[in-house]
């Protein structure tokens, strides 16, 4: 009787263009305008991290050099999973503040106080690519300046945690390629500042291509800052920041929540970490690397064979491999199945190095070449590399969807560089109960594939579901989990009616035999250190919301609805909702209710609060462990394994590689 294939697929979807006109943020001028473009006089960010989220802080400071007002228009590459809750404009001595509204209203809004020539700020979404700040007017000769304010939740991936601080453009917007002109330079300095909070001890950290700049202070073992200054900078290189925790740590609960008194509801974050060792997997398994040689890929080829040469190194002598090309339309390269020999591992590594780029991006020919002439009797794994901007043969969503179903699949998704399709990428991945993560430019590709490896490489939880009982929950992250890979999170959002001892289970398959882990632990009934939760509550259910339309189960209309419901409720920026700035008067004139004013000054006040306190212990379940603390864990907990000290060390040749590169592009 044959075994049932396991199809495994990393899907890396890089952005990456061949001649980038719109290659940063930065400030966006009319191709065919006669005015000399707004400048940027200082850009500074501020970052902290704490307790399983992100708050991001950018102020900035425009200067129009023209004898005449106008309009700034300034881009930003869209952090996934981020909610946009603050944008504030300083017009001289004035100070705006911004409140969500429906989309086309806000639009509205912005373009009548325009014409009026009156002080006004938007807000916008643009798709998943970037968001889109506009401020009018900026005054002749004279200085404005701006602030937003963005949170996202942060992932520890085999006792890694990582932070992107995206600037690098990605390019696929073909019509604001075609029309606007960016100015990315900073006059004056860019400054970014990380403030690093956790409750475990952190062993080291990394900032890869900044490492020269970054000043770091050791405040404890769990608290760490870091500054960096740079001159006659541009916004044209991402900031990614790593931090690597101890060695050894168990598997543990974290639990955040937000409950503002015993009569409302509680918001709730949930972050399992499991301490399960997980076995390799000792069979000879097969790999098809699927390889985007499009236009965008253009430049890029050479760092791409580097990162499949060092990952075909690191297959067994039992493994065997395939190469597929796709632009148009797809090809194989290789002809059929080879061993993973070092004379083959070099001869398709320099195969690959010599391919032309050029064409569109046809990545379902490419899959559906990939899943032919699959071995039953061998685990296989598809490793496709594309920048995820389908534009050629198959292109919606659901079809993706249910060519993934139609195989045992495992796909594992990575997103290189900004304003890729992540969506695309999530409807792929979801479909096979696989995950992915995006990977920045800054990144490196071949500890990423390292990372992604030493998971198809191990056992992995089947059918993982957990329960919480005891305590009502309701509007939570799905609970069926499908499959735990090695080193993953498990992160959970919901709502809570009142508080009391919960019991929380974990149950799951591993290697046929059925595992329950199970703890008990208190919701509190009052708890006001973090309202930030509300905003990511409700992000985390637009994007639920947006993946049932993307795969089309939810109607596009019926979504759009709930989207922009939560977007005003919670005062996010979503694809149907946007953040007019306005004066009080302005405001008070429109009828428009200061929600987000409440909302901001709620989180301000728990935020300055939280500044003057160390990083509190959010493991829930210490006095009842749900994992064994009797031996040392090999992922989540945020024990550290060889796979991801290689990737650490690869981070720091990765930068200079990286550079490198560009200087030769």
């Amino acid at each position: 009787m044959k075994k049932t294939t396991l199809l495994s697929a990393i899907a890396f979807a890089g952005l990456i263009c061949a001649t980038p006109q719109l290659p940063a943020a930065g400030i966006l001028t009319p191709a065919n305008s006669a005015d000399q473009p707004i400048q940027i006089k200082d850009h500074q960010v501020r970052v902290v991290i704490n307790n399983g989220f992100a708050e991001t802080e950018v102020h900035q400071t425009f200067y129009n050099p023209n004898e005449h007002d106008l309009e700034a228009v300034y881009s930003f590459p869209l952090p996934k999973s981020a909610s946009l809750s603050e944008m504030t404009i300083w017009a001289g001595e004035r100070e705006l503040q911004g409140e969500v509204v429906a989309r086309e209203k806000a639009k509205a809004i912005y373009e009548d106080e325009r014409s009026r020539g009156n002080d006004a700020g938007l807000a916008t979404k643009e798709t998943y690519q970037r968001f889109e700040f506009r401020v009018t007017p900026v005054r002749a000769k004279a200085e404005t300046r701006v602030r937003f304010l963005y949170y996202q939740p942060i992932e520890v991936d085999t006792g890694i945690g990582r932070y992107l601080y995206p600037m690098e453009e990605g390019g696929t917007d073909e019509a604001a390629t075609g029309f606007w002109q960016p100015n990315s330079k900073v006059e004056g300095q860019l400054s970014i500042s990380v403030d690093l909070k956790s409750a475990s001890p952190v062993a080291e950290i990394r900032t890869p291509g900044f490492d020269a700049a970054a000043k770091q202070e050791r405040i404890d073992a769990g608290h760490h800052k870091v500054e960096v200054a740079l001159t006659d900078a541009s916004l044209d290189r991402d900031f990614v920041f790593y931090y690597r925790l101890e060695e050894d740590l168990p598997g543990r609960i974290d639990l955040l929540t937000y409950k503002k008194d015993e009569a409302t509801q509680g918001t709730f974050m949930m972050v399992v970490n499991p301490g399960i060792d997980l076995q390799p997997i000792t069979n000879g398994s097969d790999t098809v690397f699927v390889l985007d040689v499009s236009g965008s890929m253009a430049g890029k080829i050479h760092t791409l064979a580097n990162g499949i040469s060092q990952t075909l190194g690191k297959l067994s002598g039992e493994d065997r491999f395939r190469i597929v090309t796709f632009e148009s339309n797809a090809r194989e390269l290789t002809s059929g199945w080879q061993t993973t020999t070092p004379e083959n591992v070099a001869r398709w590594s320099e195969t690959v190095k010599s391919l032309n780029t050029g064409g569109s991006t046809n990545i379902y020919d490419g899959l559906n070449l990939a899943f032919r002439d699959l071995d039953n009797d061998r685990a296989t794994s598809i490793v496709l590399v594309t920048d995820g901007v389908t534009n050629t043969g198959v292109i919606d969503a659901p079809a993706f969807a249910k060519l993934s179903k139609q195989h045992d699949v495992r796909i594992f998704g990575f997103l290189l560089g900004n304003s890729s399709n992540w969506p695309l990428m999530q409807t792929i991945c979801d479909a096979s109960g696989g995950f992915y993560s995006s990977v920045s430019n800054a990144d490196d590709i071949v500890g990423q594939l390292l990372l992604a490896k030493s998971k198809i490489t191990h056992e992995c939880l089947h059918d993982a579901s957990l329960k919480i009982r005891g305590v009502k929950t309701f509007d939570a992250s799905d609970e069926l989990l499908g499959k735990v890979y090695r080193g993953q999170q498990l992160v959970v959002f919901g709502r809570y009616e009142k508080g009391g001892e919960a019991t929380v289970t974990l149950d799951a398959r591993l290697t046929g035999e059925d595992k329950t882990y199970s703890t008990r632990f208190q919701f509190p009934d009052v708890d006001t250190s973090h309202p930030e939760l509300e905003r990511l509550w409700a992000l985390d259910q637009i994007e639920r919301i947006e993946a049932q339309k993307n795969r089309g189960d939810l109607p596009g209309a019926e979504a759009s609805k709930a989207v922009e419901d939560l977007g005003v409720a919670y005062q996010i920026v979503t694809d149907e909702t946007s953040m007019t700035v306005l004066t009080d008067e302005a405001f008070e004139e429109r009828g428009i209710d200061r929600r987000n004013r409440e909302r901001s000054r709620t989180e301000q006040i728990a935020k300055s609060q939280r500044a003057t306190q160390p990083a509190i212990q959010p493991s829930a379940d210490q006095s009842s462990p749900m994992f064994q603390r009797s031996r040392p864990s090999v992922g989540g907990g945020g024990a550290i394994d060889p796979v991801a000290a290689t990737f650490l060390l690869i981070l720091i040749a990765g930068a200079a590689f990286n550079r490198l590169g560009k200087r030769k592009e």
